[in-house]
């Protein structure tokens, strides 16, 4: 009997694809494990960042674009990360 609590397109699927299913799923888990430290840096970059553009003349302001490429790659994992975890989550 089928398990109704899956997606219709999960419920009969064979043990090697409910694998490559699994895999799928925990590389999306990394990705946003990823996007969360990044967003802890994100938050304390931010901090001097605020003091590098206030205060650091012309285009020298390493630490936004720090903040910049912190930004850029939090977005970029998360999403992926929310694009490979899609589905019914695991219960563990």
């Amino acid at each position: 009997m089928p398990n109704f609590l899956l997606p219709p397109e999960e419920r009969n699927l064979t043990p090697d694809q409910v694998e490559a299913l699994d895999k799928r799923r925990h590389l999306g888990h990394t990705f946003l494990v990823i996007a969360g430290q990044f967003a802890i840096i994100a938050t304390v970059l931010l901090l001097w960042a605020g003091q590098d553009l206030q205060y650091s003349p012309g285009w020298d302001h390493p630490m936004a674009y720090y903040l910049f490429l912190c930004v850029f790659l939090l977005v970029v994992f998360a999403i992926a990360g929310m694009v490979l975890r899609r589905g019914t989550p695991r219960i563990d």
